[in-house]
Formats: structure tokens, C-alpha cells, sequence
């Protein structure tokens, strides 16, 4: 079984930066996909960004694109991303989740375990 911890969330001004931490286990011998999630009230839940097991193929939401960075750590189980260029539109809870392969998840239903999230404020 997949557990996922989120870190590093909080409240930061507009055009400055945060760096979420996923903490995972049961990952290494599953050899998982993962990606992250974001959701604001009122709002659906978005694609962040995605990364395959390995780490070779990535991919962004298209309003994160060139901001945002997601990169892991096999041997630590732990996935990271990094958040520059902060907007009040990136307010909402973030999420990471674990895939069902060892593919990068490229759809919603491609996930099948998920954290309990951690805020991102961003002050205007």
C-alpha cells in the first residue's frame, strides 16, 4: 500500500517561490508514476505536473508551465516541486498522488493513491 505525505505548503507574496516535498512509501518496490494536484474552492481538481518512475518524462498543466518543476528521488522516496513566479491564482490546496505503473499518469483515472494535501497561499 501507498501512503503519501505532503510538505512545505504556507503563505507567500505574489512573484516569490515555494518547494512542496511528497514524502512516500511502498513506492520503490511498486515502482509508481506520480504527479501533483491542485484545488481551489469552488474550483475542479487541476494537473500540476507529472513525472514517470524514472524520472525521464515529465510533463505541466499549462498554467504552471515554465514555473513550475517536478523532480524525485528514487532512493529517497520523495517527490518535489519546485514553485517560482508564484500567482494569486495558484492559491488552493495542493495534492500528490501516486500512479498505477511505472508510466508517467496522464489522466485522472491513471491515479490511484493520494495524500491529504498541504495549503499554498498567495498574497496579492
Amino acid at each position: 500500500q501507498v501512503q503519501l505525505v505532503e510538505s512545505g505548503g504556507g503563505l507567500v507574496q505574489a512573484g516569490g517561490s515555494l518547494r512542496l516535498s511528497c514524502a512516500a512509501s511502498g513506492l520503490i518496490r511498486n515502482r509508481l508514476g506520480m504527479g501533483w494536484f491542485r484545488q481551489a474552492p469552488g474550483k475542479e481538481r487541476e494537473v500540476v505536473a507529472a513525472i514517470s518512475w524514472s524520472g525521464s518524462s515529465t510533463s505541466y498543466g499549462d498554467s504552471v508551465k515554465g514555473r513550475f518543476t517536478i523532480s524525485r528521488d528514487v532512493a529517497k522516496n520523495t517527490m518535489t516541486l519546485e514553485m517560482n513566479s508564484l500567482k494569486p491564482e495558484d492559491t488552493a490546496v495542493y495534492y500528490c498522488a501516486a500512479g498505477s505503473t511505472s508510466l508517467m499518469p496522464t489522466t485522472l483515472s491513471d491515479y490511484s493513491s493520494w495524500g491529504q494535501g498541504t495549503q499554498v497561499t498567495v498574497a496579492s
